[in-house]
């Protein structure tokens, strides 16, 4: 393979990483806005969608990361990159709903477990078919 191909899923995962890292910037403008003082995790119910928006992007990112690794190594680089380009819109598009309604999330968190599902699936398929004589 190609080392040059690996920038591919390199540049996703820092997609990936930045917007974690912006949803958590975000976390803290909504606890100033809405007066929520560390370390209460509730109270407005705007700074609490904000909260949740957060962890769950590190709920997800957790399966997400390693996933989009190997599938990258053991499948396709780009593929791998494509799909997981697929599960940074998709959180946005999580995020973007949540902050709007709870009940406009499901969209975006569909599009992001499917990607990721790929990914994990697209991966044991290709490590096991290696592992096969």
């Amino acid at each position: 393979m190609d080392i040059k191909l690996l920038a591919w899923p390199g540049l996703v995962t820092v997609l990936a990483l930045l917007l974690y890292y912006s949803l958590s910037i975000g976390v803290g403008i909504a606890r100033a806005k809405y007066k929520v003082p560390a370390p209460t995790i509730t109270g407005d119910e705007n700074f609490e969608r904000a909260f949740r928006t957060h962890q769950n992007t590190l709920e997800q990112i957790v399966i997400f990361l390693p996933s989009l690794w190997l599938f990258s190594i053991f499948n396709n680089p780009v593929w791998g990159a494509a799909i997981g380009g697929v599960w940074v819109l998709g959180r946005i598009g999580y995020a973007w709903g949540y902050y709007t309604a709870a009940e406009k999330r499901g969209p975006g968190f569909a599009i992001g477990s499917l990607a990721t599902i790929a990914l994990l699936v697209g991966s044991a398929i290709s490590i096991v078919s290696q592992l096969l004589p």
